[in-house]
């Protein structure tokens, strides 16, 4: 799913995104707004992962949409 999609439907998706990810913040939620980069790194602060990891994370939620 390309950043365009995720944009659009951030506001249906981003409930999802915190039940996957209870860590982040609604802030966080709002400051992202869909962009995926951004997400990726707070996954990666929360967590304690790696960039990679957490960009495979996010693909692999973005499967099951």
């Amino acid at each position: 799913m390309n950043n365009d999609i995720i944009k659009g439907k951030w506001k249906q998706i981003s409930g999802k995104v915190q039940q996957k990810w209870g860590r982040l913040t609604d802030d966080d939620m709002k400051i992202a707004e869909g962009t995926r980069d951004y997400l990726s790194g707070k996954i990666q602060e929360r967590y304690g992962i790696a960039k990679d990891a957490a960009e495979e994370q996010i693909r692999d939620f973005e499967r099951l949409l």
